[in-house]
């Protein structure tokens, strides 16, 4: 007879894979995340140069101590209003395959950990600008969580 050893550490990997940290922000009424490992840092806003020609989700570039960094402005990137005059936009420094990139958001959240089980696809009803950009929808108390594809997000051109 063959007896079975239980690994009491085998199960913590699986909890483990079951959650999700996500850096969070706001633009507009919308409540959006980021995976917690691709977000740098989180910053007021800093003043930016404007760049001639560029696409018009572009506000910019800022001095990020030395570093020049591209700004995208995400109410422009996802087609809505601008902001109010006087407000102004937050940094959330992301890390992106050609180095970092700032999203201009209007508020910055709380680092939120998630459960796989209330992960869901983009609804179909969204808009399809918005959608493209979307990896998934966490639900969550009260509202939802939208994951933001971040690779996309910074991918420049004019989603249709």
């Amino acid at each position: 007879m063959t007896e079975t050893m239980h690994d009491p550490a085998a199960g913590r990997d699986n909890v483990e894979t079951q959650t999700k940290q996500f850096s969070t922000f706001y633009v507009a009424d919308l409540f959006f995340g980021i995976e917690v490992l691709k977000v740098q840092e989180v910053l007021r806003y800093l003043e930016m140069t404007s760049v001639p020609l560029a696409p018009d989700v572009i506000e910019g570039l800022i001095n990020l101590r030395g570093q020049i960094v591209t700004a995208v402005d995400m109410r422009r990137r996802l087609g809505l209003p601008k902001r109010a005059d006087g407000e102004t936009p937050m940094n959330m420094v992301v890390r992106s395959d050609e180095g970092a990139v700032s999203l201009l958001v209007d508020e910055i959240g709380d680092v939120l950990e998630v459960h796989a089980d209330s992960y869901e696809p983009p609804p179909d009803n969204m808009p399809k600008k918005q959608r493209a950009l979307i990896e998934g929808v966490y639900k969550l108390d009260g509202r939802l969580l939208l994951v933001l594809d971040s690779e996309r997000v910074l991918q420049t051109h004019s989603i249709n």
